[in-house]
């Protein structure tokens, strides 16, 4: 029985051993690997307004790998279009320059350039195209590659939009219990960005009363609006989402949203009407 048990245990040790020795193989494959200059997201949206202009959208690339601090050289990556894309060069961008360099004395950090064109377009699309930029090449040192994983970027085309100003709200609030009932008041809806505004109320809560950023974001997309899922107030972590896609009224300017605020598995719904004084 002695004897068995010191056989288990010399297998044992040899099992721990190979595993160790294959471990310590695999980390010198990881610090000995190449250096990659990629992006520094995966993906990104820009939304410019379809009025002719051409505007510069700007990307972020760096050198990420096990011996960057190692690099002392000058990094020329080349980019180019990835057959992923859809969007169309010369119809929906325009590169001016396509390299760009990683330079030592910044870190190897960089931003590429290129043009966003929106002359002839006729909105709204069916669809957004989307352009996968992608590092085709690397040179300055052997021990730097191209990461080979494209920015895909959504380029949005949007309508002329101005939905600022102040509206007199009527919203159908249904409770977490199910009670329904409607509320009342006016409020001011301020532009943020190109497309994008800020509410002043969210919810059934008066302006401020919960802290954080009041209201809710949504964007305006050809008289689509949309409220992508964010944090309640960018505070807390119920979660504020449209559930319908809202509209706005040609005519007369009245805007119509449903949204849920969502914790734990329990929802309040809203139903908002916004007409404008």
């Amino acid at each position: 029985m002695k004897n068995i048990k010191v056989i288990i245990l010399f297998l044992l040790g040899m099992i721990v051993s190979f595993s160790c020795k294959e471990i310590d193989n695999e980390v010198s494959k990881i610090a000995d690997g190449d250096n990659l200059a990629a992006f520094e997201n995966t993906s990104m949206t820009v939304t410019q307004v379809a009025d002719g202009s051409e505007y510069t959208i700007e990307v972020k690339l760096k050198l990420v790998g096990p011996s960057t601090g190692d690099i002392t050289d000058d990094i020329v990556v080349t980019l180019g279009a990835g057959a992923s894309s859809t969007a169309v060069e010369g119809t929906h961008y325009r590169f001016d320059e396509t390299s760009v360099t990683l330079a030592a004395n910044n870190n190897h950090l960089a931003i590429f350039s290129f043009t966003m064109l929106t002359e002839g377009i006729e909105t709204p699309l069916a669809s957004s195209p989307v352009l996968a930029l992608t590092v085709t090449a690397a040179s300055g040192n052997d021990n730097v590659i191209a990461s080979g994983k494209p920015v895909n970027i959504t380029l949005n085309f949007a309508c002329p939009s101005e939905l600022a100003g102040t509206y007199d709200v009527e919203t159908i609030y249904t409770a977490v219990d199910g009670t329904v009932s409607t509320l009342g008041w006016t409020e001011t809806i301020t532009k943020i960005g190109v497309g994008t505004y800020r509410t002043e109320r969210v919810g059934h809560w008066s302006i401020a009363a919960l802290g954080g950023t009041p209201g809710f974001t949504f964007t305006d997309i050809c008289g689509d609006l949309s409220i992508g899922g964010q944090n309640l107030v960018d505070l807390y972590s119920n979660w504020v989402e449209g559930t319908d896609v809202g509209t706005v009224d040609p005519d007369t300017g009245v805007l119509y949203m449903e949204y849920s605020i969502c914790a734990s598995g329990s929802c309040r719904y809203y139903q908002s009407t916004y007409t404008p004084q």
